[in-house]
């Protein structure tokens, strides 16, 4: 049994009491959120994305946060929820206006409800006009709020389809968003700009189509005539997100089907080493430390191919491929960098021994040692 020290929250959250995430995904261009309330260790995720599952479960693990719900600002057009994936991950709720009337929603959530997390909390808004289920949740001190697609930085969500009504949108926007405090921080759901963060007194001030004294009439005019092309992965996302982001096919698998493989925040493919010690005979083990400490004290672990790392790029065609490949080393570290190397050169099949050889020590797990030298 290897005894896993708590991992201090509040350093990762710079002192403060309540830890925040921005992430990005590139390819749709969406902002996902992750807030943790430090004394108690509870989070919840805003806005998660199908294909970043690796990414943000290794996060909420590494920081080792107790994740109570998984919430959607609204059913996307452009992208499909993590959500479903997350609740299988850690159980966690998942959290979706009612109005949207999506399957597999846990937490189905109206104007005015709180989502709860340790000691803090977000308010429920909602702001329909780009979709009828869209929700804008400002936290409990309203100093940040997540508007979603209602409202972008120096823009808006289109009102063009998907239960959309300019007329709304505005009214959700100057009731909802811009009637909290000035200094309150907005943060999208997306943006195509790199434009993170925005505030209300910005907004009020500076967006386009209805800043700056624009009134009802100018923003629906505006909204009227955008002709936006419909996203193009629309026909994907929003069926998959009336699912919650649940995949249709019964047979998907999530995992990698040769192990338990999980990527860490890093984006390393790791494998515990219980489960390789179980499965060695499936398995190649490749050792790249030294030839010294391969035949030192430390020991090794029996079966494995060694090939050090400073030899690795010379010798990879002697790793055989008809099994998947675990890379260890002392603590984690070279063999980290030989994975990548691996991934590099082509190998699918191929992750690192989380925690090295050092892993492998702490839970007994079988080892070969030197005989002593007779004196």
């Amino acid at each position: 049994m290897v005894l896993v020290t708590p991992f201090p929250l509040e350093a990762a959250a710079g002192g403060a009491r309540l830890l925040f995430r921005q992430l990005f995904d590139a390819e749709t261009g969406t902002f996902t959120y992750l807030l943790a309330d430090v004394p108690t260790g509870e989070g919840v995720l805003i806005d998660p994305v199908y294909e970043q599952h690796p990414r943000d479960l290794s996060l909420v693990r590494e920081l080792g946060i107790d994740l109570v719900a998984c919430l959607d600002t609204h059913a996307h057009a452009d992208h499909v929820t993590g959500s479903w994936r997350m609740h299988q991950a850690t159980s966690c709720a998942i959290g979706l206006a009612a109005a949207a009337r999506a399957r597999n929603v846990t937490l189905p959530l109206a104007h005015g409800e709180r989502v709860r997390f340790g000691g803090r909390h977000l308010e429920v808004r909602a702001t329909p006009g780009h979709t009828d289920g869209c929700l804008t949740f400002v936290l409990d001190d309203r100093s940040l709020a997540f508007t979603g697609d209602a409202l972008l930085v120096r823009g808006c969500g289109r009102c063009d389809f998907q239960q959309g009504n300019a007329h709304t949108l505005y009214r959700s926007i100057t009731e909802q968003i811009l009637s909290l405090p000035d200094r309150c921080q907005l943060y999208p759901a997306h943006d195509y700009s790199g434009r993170q963060v925005s505030s209300v007194a910005e907004e009020k001030a500076y967006n386009a189509r209805l800043g700056g004294g624009a009134d009802e009439r100018d923003f629906v005019g505006y909204m009227e005539n955008l002709h936006l092309p419909h996203p193009h992965r629309i026909a994907e996302a929003l069926p998959a997100n009336l699912r919650s982001g649940k995949p249709s096919d019964p047979g998907h698998s999530l995992a990698d089907d040769w192990g338990p493989v999980e990527r860490s925040y890093a984006g390393l493919p790791e494998v515990a080493a219980a489960w390789v010690a179980a499965h060695r005979d499936q398995l190649t083990l490749v050792d790249v430390r030294s030839e010294a400490e391969v035949l030192g004290p430390d020991g090794r672990v029996p079966g494995c191919l060694a090939i050090p790392l400073p030899e690795l790029e010379a010798r990879a065609a002697e790793i055989p491929t008809g099994r998947p490949v675990v890379v260890l080393c002392h603590s984690g570290s070279r063999s980290a960098l030989a994975t990548q190397e691996l991934l590099k050169r082509g190998l699918a099949r191929v992750a690192n021994l989380r925690g090295g050889l050092r892993s492998w020590q702490a839970e007994g797990l079988p080892l070969e040692r030197p005989t002593p030298t007779p004196t």
